[in-house]
């Protein structure tokens, strides 16, 4: 819905980052039965010769690449998302630095493509790259904790440094929380400083994810792993709907 809001030219291009961030997190998740470190290392030579001959047989790269070329993507961005996925693979607890380096590969930078997209001016772009990163930490944190029980159940994975989620309890999760509040305060100033044709859409994309951490807040560390919190599409087109008032009253 957020990406709805966009104007209409930053669509597709906002489409081909999130098919390719997709395409690589789902060959780590979800191909079971197969080599997925060979899958992956396929996937990103693939993506790099797409982005070298600027085409490609897999629909995926070959929307990324154009976008890569149009909008100036780093290759930096792309090899610390990858390195991220790979880390999936093998990666079964986290220290605080291994912590960081994943949340930034695997969100942040993707905040930072959508950026370079949005906005043309370089200079601009770093004074928001704090920004942007801070949202995307935030948003990847609250899946963390949305998914804690299927990631740890399902996969043996535990992103949180130092954490046993085996004793995961009320204290442990304010922690988080606290940690969540402090990168959404900062992603919000962000929000407010991007272009008109992109910043409502990011905006309800902040609401929906607030939203789905004030459940989380609100509900006892043990019901976190015992079912994933989500926010109902009824309540998505009920904040959608809130926004678009507030937007239209310049109350944003």
């Amino acid at each position: 819905m957020g990406i709805r809001m966009f104007e209409k030219k930053f669509r597709k291009p906002i489409y081909s980052i999130y098919g390719f961030v997709r395409f690589a997190d789902e060959i780590v998740d979800t191909f079971e039965g197969v080599d997925k470190r060979k899958l992956l290392q396929k996937f990103r030579e693939d993506t790099f010769s797409a982005i070298h001959d600027k085409v490609s047989l897999n629909p995926v790269l070959h929307s990324f690449q154009k976008v890569f070329h149009d909008y100036q993507l780093q290759e930096d961005h792309i090899n610390a998302f990858l390195d991220s996925m790979e880390m999936d693979l093998t990666q079964r607890d986290y220290n605080r630095d291994e912590f960081e380096n994943y949340i930034y590969g695997s969100a942040e930078v993707v905040g930072l493509m959508c950026l370079d997209v949005f906005v043309q001016d370089k200079a601009r772009v770093r004074e928001l790259t704090p920004y942007a990163r801070a949202l995307g930490s935030a948003f990847q944190k609250i899946n963390f904790l949305r998914d804690i029980k299927s990631d740890f159940i399902d996969r043996g994975r535990s992103y949180f440094p130092n954490v046993d989620v085996q004793n995961f309890d009320e204290s442990i999760k304010k922690e988080i929380e606290i940690e969540i509040k402090k990168d959404f305060d900062m992603g919000y100033i962000g929000i407010n400083l991007l272009p008109n044709s992109v910043r409502f859409g990011v905006y309800l994309a902040y609401v929906y994810y607030i939203n789905l951490f004030n459940k989380i807040c609100n509900s006892p560390a043990n019901e976190l792993l015992e079912k994933r919190i989500r926010v109902r599409n009824r309540k998505k087109l009920y904040l959608l709907t809130k926004s678009s008032i507030q937007r239209s009253f310049s109350m944003l």
